[in-house]
């Protein structure tokens, strides 16, 4: 009987039904294509033990003129810098009072009211006391001198603790006239909430004309950052910038821009701040207006170069500003080698570096283009991917939408509740651009916890694309690090290391579409299959490197399927690499069907799989 080589194309097609998409894959999971044949991803393990508060939105590193690595962590309630293993927390300031802050507890309570008059607090941000007195029982110094969280804001004037330690009758103190307090600046949301725009907020909250000044409060807590040589600038979008001394070292906190001496007019509010590779410029989108306190949300403001404070336009200085001249609010802006790539809610524009007299011009590129939040494009050399809310685009001099055969798969199962979630990012080592996101499927309504669960990715070397189930929050290239850095749930993971998930079986799985003889007129029979899989990279540690493939038949495209058989290859060799290809030789089967699909999962460790050309018996088996 001849054998037939099973040879499917290579990348995901969801846009069309499986039937049409013969010789096509149909569904992956922590599956990647190279060469135009599939394998498993690599694994990840976490970098460090240590965690982080908050949901992470953001990563950025840079490395010190004396060779110290750093790694910027922007979340949703902290801003860190990692050294070494440690996340510092160097979280801004908005307020210090000293001498007006009480304490009262209740007998046999864990939870401390504060009285301090306009702290201006809201639930969930942070505070550190200091100098404060025992209460005269249980509720020593040493319980209140310590960060808390606030978790209630019962009235302007105060707001609730929870203690370490249970109040005795003894605890009838106020902790004293010396204590201070030290509040850090308000991180916003984890999770997005509607309500911004026309008719949100109270009525005259601004002058009339003026642009909308929406607070962070209704939306979701988001950091851009840059370094200035070995300093690091940051912005939590919709507040101030601050900046990070390196030289005051990782136990320094950042400081408001305009705190910095001889500041001149300084972006007291922005959207994202960037510095220009080019000009050394502090650029500032979404700034307010010079001289006023209002937000324009399409304005840009960029200092003197080589500049930290100087923001106000002379002849002696290239500081300026430039208005976005379409669109109706700036989303974000990435750096290309030649130009910065700057979106606004349905425009697209080129701003570059001009020189005096006009230091940066900006050009508009598209319109009618959306993109799904501030981190939902990246920067590849001169090229730019984007996701938008119904597609995903490319921009190389000029803008495309990209042909996507998952488009349906994501954008028909995407909370767009949670679209600012979106987060962009490259894997230079397999030139992959990857999309985080949250599914319809995780929403709150829907019963999930509203986080970002899925991926997709396009391979711009290979052009297909592929998707699956990984929850992050964030991601970074390599570069300054070994390995790309992926967050989620208070942790780091270096990825592309090993095969397992932090330790544990990474579950894969691939499917193909159905295959038919002819039209599918005809039922036939499939008697072997032959594998031909590669272990090459496997760990042969604790269990034999294996994958189950599934062959499983149908009668009709759309039906059930009816008889399946799952064969185990497994690598017999004792060593992984030579030879790499020794495995289960052949798998004797008995089906029948007017078509056939085959799967491929993996679920033990230290397993590293590639898929190359199976054959199988097949023959025609008559028409009934």
């Amino acid at each position: 009987m001849p054998l037939t080589k099973l040879q499917y194309k290579p990348g995901i097609n969801r846009d069309v039904t499986s039937y049409s998409n013969e010789g096509g894959w149909v569904d992956s999971d922590k599956v990647r294509f190279r060469f135009g044949f599939p394998e498993k991803i690599g694994g990840w393990v976490k970098y460090s033990a240590n965690t982080y508060l908050g949901s992470a939105r953001s990563l950025f590193s840079w490395v010190a003129l004396n060779g110290t690595k750093f790694l910027g962590v922007g979340t949703s309630v902290k801003y860190y810098v990692v050294q070494g293993d440690d996340f510092n927390d160097i979280t801004p300031l908005r307020k210090t009072t000293t001498g007006t802050a009480t304490f009262s507890v209740a007998n046999g309570a864990t939870v401390a009211t504060v009285t301090d008059s306009n702290n201006g607090s809201n639930a969930g941000d942070f505070v550190t006391f200091s100098s404060a007195a025992s209460l005269g029982g249980n509720i020593t110094a040493a319980v209140l001198n310590q960060e808390f969280e606030i978790q209630t804001v019962p009235t302007t004037n105060t707001y609730t603790i929870n203690l370490s330690a249970t109040a005795n009758a003894s605890d009838s103190g106020n902790g004293g006239g010396s204590t201070v307090a030290k509040y850090q600046i308000d991180c916003g949301l984890d999770t997005q909430v509607g309500g911004t725009g026309w008719g949100a907020g109270t009525w005259q909250r601004g002058t009339w004309g003026s642009a909308a000044d929406v607070t962070t409060e209704s939306e979701l807590a988001l950091w851009s950052e840059d370094n200035f040589g070995e300093d690091l600038l940051l912005n939590h979008r919709d507040a101030a910038i601050y900046y990070w001394d390196k030289s005051g070292g990782v136990g320094a906190r950042a400081v408001n821009l305009s705190s910095l001496a001889n500041s001149s007019d300084c972006p007291t509010i922005a959207k994202q701040v960037m510095v220009s590779d080019n000009s050394r410029h502090i650029i500032a989108f979404g700034a307010n207006t010079l001289g006023t306190s209002v937000q324009d949300p399409l304005l840009i403001r960029f200092s003197s170069s080589e500049s930290l404070t100087q923001w106000t336009p002379d002849a002696t200085n290239s500081a300026g500003d430039l208005r976005i001249g379409t669109g109706s609010e700036f989303i974000t802006a990435v750096e290309t080698k030649r130009e910065i790539v700057v979106f606004t809610d349905s425009t697209v524009h080129s701003m570059t570096y001009l020189g005096a007299p006009f230091v940066f011009g900006i050009t508009p590129l598209s319109t009618g283009i959306t993109i799904m939040g501030p981190n939902a494009a990246v920067a590849v050399e001169e090229a730019v991917f984007w996701m938008g809310q119904d597609s995903f685009y490319l921009y190389e001099g000029r803008t495309q939408q990209m042909p996507c055969t998952v488009k349906d798969k994501v954008f028909f199962d995407f909370n767009y509740a949670q679209r600012d979630k979106v987060y962009a990012a490259h894997n230079s080592e397999f030139t992959e651009i990857i999309w985080f996101y949250c599914s319809d499927a995780n929403s709150t309504a829907n019963g999930g916890n509203g986080q970002n669960d899925r991926y997709v990715t396009y391979n711009y070397s290979e052009k297909v694309w592929y998707y699956g189930g990984l929850a992050r929050s964030a991601f970074m290239d390599r570069g300054a690090f070994q390995y790309p850095i992926g967050a989620e749930s208070g942790y780091l993971y270096n990825h592309e290391v090993g095969y397992d998930d932090d330790g544990s079986a990474m579950s894969v799985s691939l499917e193909a579409s159905p295959i038919d003889i002819g039209d599918g007129e005809k039922f036939v029979s499939i008697s072997r299959i032959i594998p031909d899989v590669s272990f090459q990279g496997s760990s042969t540690a604790g269990a034999t490197p294996s994958v189950n493939m599934t062959l499983s038949m149908q009668d009709f495209p759309g039906s059930p399927y009816g008889q399946t058989e799952t064969d185990t290859v497994s690598l017999t060799s004792s060593s992984t690499t030579v030879p790499f290809e020794q495995f289960t030789t052949k798998a004797d089967i008995r089906l029948r069907g007017r078509s056939f699909s085959l799967k491929l999962a993996s679920s033990g460790t230290g397993v590293r799989w590639r898929l190359g050309s199976p054959r199988i018996n097949i023959r025609e088996d008559g028409r009934r």
